[in-house]
């Protein structure tokens, strides 16, 4: 994982670590760390540094530079990952349903978290089944809401199929 400075300098002899950065009181690159520590809970290094020319003291963060998330949709097509896209998704099936908006949102990071993890790149389709696998979890109704979206329902069929498929799930019979 790289790190990446609030301004940009020279690389120093640690791989990833900025060295030298551009003082903003006179613009030279010459200068000393004074003081690092963790910032951010421990996602960021706080460096102070002082301008050897100048003398003027300055602080610089360095954080995880996040690859961005892409989504190949199933046109083909290739789009920025969009959290509020799923957020307000599962938002519309658990509309009237005893669903707390920290669910939804801890759903929500769940499936990103799971998207970094595998590289970055994911479809849309895999996108559609982990909402799903969640939402059967947390309410069986916004399950079948979002499914009837998510699977382009168009008789009254789907419905009773996608809910006895569901009911097959939870019942774990006795053979099982």
């Amino acid at each position: 994982m790289s790190f990446a400075a609030g301004v940009v300098g020279s690389t120093a002899g640690q791989l990833g670590t900025v060295g030298s950065v551009r003082c903003p009181a006179c613009s030279t690159d010459d200068d000393r760390v004074v003081d690092s520590r963790t910032a951010d809970d421990g996602s960021a290094i706080r460096r102070r540094r002082e301008c050897l020319v100048c003398g003027h003291r300055f602080t610089t963060f360095e954080r995880p530079e996040e690859a961005p998330l892409v989504v190949r949709k199933r046109s083909g097509d290739e789009v920025p990952f969009d959290r509020e896209k799923i957020v307000a998704g599962i938002g519309a099936a658990v509309k009237g349903r005893p669903v707390e908006h920290e669910q939804l949102e801890a759903l929500a990071d769940e499936i990103e978290e799971s998207i970094r993890l595998s590289g970055g790149r994911t479809t849309s389709t895999d996108i559609g089944v982990a909402v799903l696998e969640r939402l059967r979890a947390i309410d069986q109704v916004a399950y079948v809401r979002f499914a009837s979206v998510y699977k382009s329902f168009e008789a009254a069929t789907d419905f009773e199929r996608e809910v006895d498929l569901l009911s097959e799930a939870d019942d774990p019979g006795p053979d099982r």
